[in-house]
Parts: C-alpha cells; structure tokens; sequence
C-alpha cells in the first residue's frame, strides 16, 4: 500500500503566497488594458486574479491549520 503524503505547511505558505503576490500584479496592471479600450482583457485579467487571489488566500489559510 502507498503511504499517505503529509502535508508540507511551509511549501503550501511560499505558494499561496506566491499566488496572492501573482494576483495583486494582475490587478495593478489591469487599468492598462482599460485605458487601451481592451475590456474582454481587462476583465479576463481581473477574473484570473480573483481565482489566484481566492487559491493562494485558501493555501495560506490552510498552511496556518495544524
């Protein structure tokens, strides 16, 4: 039988924070793309920060639970 892994709380923090710092990028940048008159872009780039934003703040939380 294979052993269940354990979770690595350190390597699920650096991640989750990665991803959150990946998100607040797409977001500053994201008036660029409006002021270009690219909205589908723009909102493209606001909802794929959201969803980093939402997986990185989940991992960060979960890294925090023992």
């Amino acid at each position: 039988m294979a052993e269940p892994r354990t979770r690595n709380a350190r390597r699920e923090r650096l991640v989750g924070l990665l991803l959150l710092g990946v998100a607040v990028v797409l977001l500053i940048s994201s008036p660029t793309w409006f002021s270009r008159d690219e909205s589908a872009v723009a909102i493209a780039q606001i909802s794929v920060a959201l969803v980093l934003g939402a997986v990185g703040g989940f991992l960060v939380k979960r890294a925090q639970t023992p």
